[in-house]
């Protein structure tokens, strides 16, 4: 039953004339399913790909119709094999998926968080796993994902390790978003650390400094959240003042820890935010080579935890897609309209009322150590 998501649960277990109702309670409207021309011989993913549609036709806009793509992959080598190994193999990998997301015409494709490597933060072990961490700009994975974007005209969002040359050799989180031309437009650095469990990442990098950029592509205009700061709606909130038409979610959790705030996290921030949002999680469990704690009293281990994939792309009016399976490598890609994004906000009116003096000032307040609660008691 692990293995199976909330979708195939309900597919086998609702009958056919409740099903339809229950879908659109839960999902919104029913989409229409995507011709995606087949995976080559040899390849073991699924695909997936919907219509999302809600976009009315406009006198006096055209519309404005993309196809995006996310990627979900597990390790391909044991995490005991040499980082170039590991790495080179995951590329190979990727690179495969990428091209034929592209030959779906996608026009813009985003890998899960940290997508070369796999998230051995847990361990707090510096060497080897600090060896993933690459320049930014002239690194072998942005090196080898600008010559995809310009092979086949697609933009690349691809989350690494970075290896800050020009600062002290200073790691950070980062993703990097190339233009269709293969120029690197920048890149944005999570803003947002998890301090719990084994996500021991605070050990290697902390908090992002360079804010939230929204990158104007050739195609759309797009943010990006990593991972964590998924749990952080103003996190969210800057990308939709700054202009976002679409936000992507690369993310690495495991199902213990977060998988029931999943389905919800992304969602929501595409409805507060008119705007589309796509989430992006590893799959597999994935063993490294000596044991660590978790200091919650039980034994030591190798494992992090199960990243449940289930990847999944929202629209501004909360309609979402199936998502990708829980266990595997996936490719989904979902041709939408972003017309929809200012339709939604001129249909619900969210920027009209979402009174930002109203917090502005309260906000600055309560970032100051001498800070006290409004409250009214007797």
């Amino acid at each position: 039953m692990d293995s199976f998501t909330v979708e195939q649960i309900l597919e086998d277990n609702v009958p056919e004339p409740q099903i339809k109702q229950v879908k659109r309670v839960l999902y919104g409207r029913e989409l229409e399913p995507l011709d995606l021309p087949p995976l080559d011989k040899g390849l073991q993913c699924e695909l997936k790909g919907y219509k999302i549609g809600g976009a009315k036709p406009e006198e006096l806009r055209a519309p404005r119709v993309i196809r995006i793509a996310v990627i979900q992959h597990g390790l391909v080598v044991p995490t005991s094999e040499p980082i170039r190994v590991q790495r080179d193999e995951i590329h190979k990998k990727v690179t495969k998926y990428t091209e034929h997301a592209a030959k779906c015409g996608a026009n813009i494709v985003c890998m899960q968080e940290l997508w070369t490597m796999p998230m051995a933060f847990c361990t707090r072990e510096k060497y080897p796993w600090t060896d993933f961490a690459e320049d930014a700009i002239t690194g072998p994975t942005t090196t080898l994902m600008i010559k995809i974007a310009q092979k086949h005209g697609i933009v690349i969002v691809s989350s690494i390790l970075e290896r800050d040359s020009d600062n002290c050799d200073i790691i950070w989180n980062t993703t990097v978003v190339i233009n269709s031309d293969g120029r690197v437009l920048g890149k944005q650095r999570k803003n947002h650390i998890p301090r719990n469990g084994d996500f021991n990442e605070s050990t290697y990098y902390m908090e992002g400094n360079l804010g939230h950029p929204v990158f104007d592509t050739t195609f759309a205009k797009i943010g990006v959240v990593t991972c964590y700061g998924r749990h952080h709606p103003l996190n969210w909130l800057m990308y939709g003042l700054n202009g976002a038409e679409i936000v992507f979610n690369p993310s690495a959790i495991t199902a213990e820890s977060f998988e029931t705030l999943w389905g919800i996290e992304a969602r929501c921030a595409a409805i507060s935010n008119s705007y589309y949002t796509c989430a992006i999680n590893r799959v597999g469990t994935e063993v490294y080579p000596r044991e660590f704690s978790s200091g919650d009293h039980k034994p030591a281990h190798k494992e992090l935890g199960e990243f449940f994939g289930s990847s999944y792309i929202t629209a501004p009016d909360g309609t979402r897609t199936p998502g990708l399976n829980r266990t595997g490598d996936g490719i989904l890609v979902s041709e939408i309209d972003l017309n929809l994004c200012r339709q939604i906000r001129d249909l619900w009116n969210f920027p009209m009322t979402r009174r930002l003096d109203l917090y502005s000032k309260r906000l600055t307040e309560a970032a100051d150590p001498s800070f006290k609660p409004h409250i009214v008691g007797k």
